[in-house]
């Protein structure tokens, strides 16, 4: 609007002409920052007042209590401050002169610098810059203050002798720097000669590994290259090796199943045979050894029967029994019995449970048939009904 006037942010808004609205600092017009206001023309007139960073610098010919002339350089950096005492004592001092205001400021700076470095000595200025520097914003603080000024740093720049203090004070310490500059260019050189030794030595120690590397390196080469040359005919020859064993393999199987097959064809048959042939000699054995037996046995019962029988009989006819005499006759006859029945068993096919006391039973079991029957008749006894009992008493049995 055209009576409306903001300021920029680095700047404060002055206007005066109104009497109704005074600040608290009883000044004669108002400040606006920070936003606009509304301006009555011609009764009223607003200026601004820059509230920018300012930079002044300070050249300036200071004594050291020591008496030295020293040119000291500094630039110091300082703005309006931004509270309302500040702005309305720069704006009574600054506002028709803000062009000015580093050279002023600079002046007091200047002032205040030169009584800091007359109280101070050359070794301590070059020391302590800083001190310095602080001492000269402490001392123009009130000063500023009053200005309305704010000061965000001080910094000195260069000190300048121009009577050769500062290059003699600083000559021992040159000369000494120059002197350690040259020991240790010195060891610096020799350093770098034995380093150089050192470089050329592994160099040539490196040479050297690097042809003994090559030199291993062609001898691997070769012998790889002799073993390519080889692994034809060495494959030729284990594939031949491998051939060989395994037609030795299928020999030594088809051994194997030979000898399996004459194991089951030949001499398992063989075996058998034999263990049959072993058996039935062993058993044509025990039958002729069985028959032979029980003749003996046979003929010794028969003779011993047949003495009884001759007792029994000469006794029965001195006693004038007629029945024994009877049955003599039947006792006559009994070995022609018991002979018969003998061949009988050996021409028979039995089987013997109990082996030779089979056969001497069978025997002793044909003869004692006769001597039931002589027992019979000396008892009175129906002669064939005793022999029936008799004859089962024998423990033989026939086979088809």
């Amino acid at each position: 609007m055209l009576f409306w006037h903001v300021p920029a942010p680095n700047e404060a808004m002055l206007i005066s002409g109104s009497k109704s609205k005074r600040q608290t600092q009883d000044t004669q017009f108002r400040i606006v920052t920070g936003h606009g206001s509304f301006v009555i023309p011609v009764k009223q007139k607003a200026r601004m007042l820059s509230l920018a960073l300012r930079e002044a610098e300070i050249t300036e010919d200071c004594v050291t209590q020591q008496g030295i002339r020293l040119n000291v350089r500094a630039v110091a950096v300082f703005k309006v401050g931004d509270d309302a005492v500040s702005i309305a004592n720069a704006a009574r001092r600054f506002l028709s002169e803000q062009e000015q205001m580093e050279e002023l400021a600079g002046r007091i700076f200047a002032g205040h610098l030169r009584s800091i470095v007359g109280g101070l000595t050359v070794e301590q200025i070059i020391r302590e810059r800083n001190r310095v520097s602080q001492e000269v914003i402490a001392g123009s603080h009130s000063e500023m203050e009053k200005l309305g000024i704010v000061v965000d740093a001080l910094q000195i720049q260069e000190i300048e002798d121009s009577t050769g203090y500062i290059n003699n004070l600083a000559a021992p310490h040159a000369a000494a720097v120059a002197s350690q500059a040259r020991i240790a260019q010195a060891r610096a050189d020799q350093e770098a000669s034995e380093r150089e030794q050192q470089a050329a030595a592994l160099k040539a120690e490196y040479e050297r590994d690097t042809a003994i590397k090559r030199a291993g390196f062609l001898a691997e080469t070769e012998q790889y290259n002799a073993r390519a040359a080889q692994a034809g005919p060495l494959a030729q020859a284990r594939a031949s090796h491998e051939v060989v064993e395994e037609q030795t393999a299928l020999a030594e199987r088809q051994a194997a199943l030979a000898a399996q097959r004459l194991e089951a064809e030949v001499r398992r048959p063989a075996d058998a045979e034999a263990y049959r042939q072993r058996t039935l000699a062993e058993a044509a054995r025990d039958q002729a050894k069985f028959q032979a037996d029980g003749s003996a046995y046979a003929e010794r019962t028969l003779a011993q029967a047949q003495a009884d029988a001759n007792t029994a009989r000469a006794g029965s006819l001195r006693d004038g029994n007629q029945e024994l005499i009877a049955a003599n006759r039947i006792v006559e006859n009994l070995p022609a019995l018991a002979d018969a029945a003998a061949r009988g068993m050996s021409g028979a096919d039995l089987t013997v449970l109990n082996g030779t006391n089979g056969v001497n039973e069978m025997a002793a079991g044909v003869v004692s048939q006769g001597l039931a029957i002589l027992h019979a008749l000396q008892r009175g006894a129906n002669p064939v009904k005793s022999a029936v009992d008799a004859k089962r008493s024998p423990r033989i049995t026939e086979s088809n």
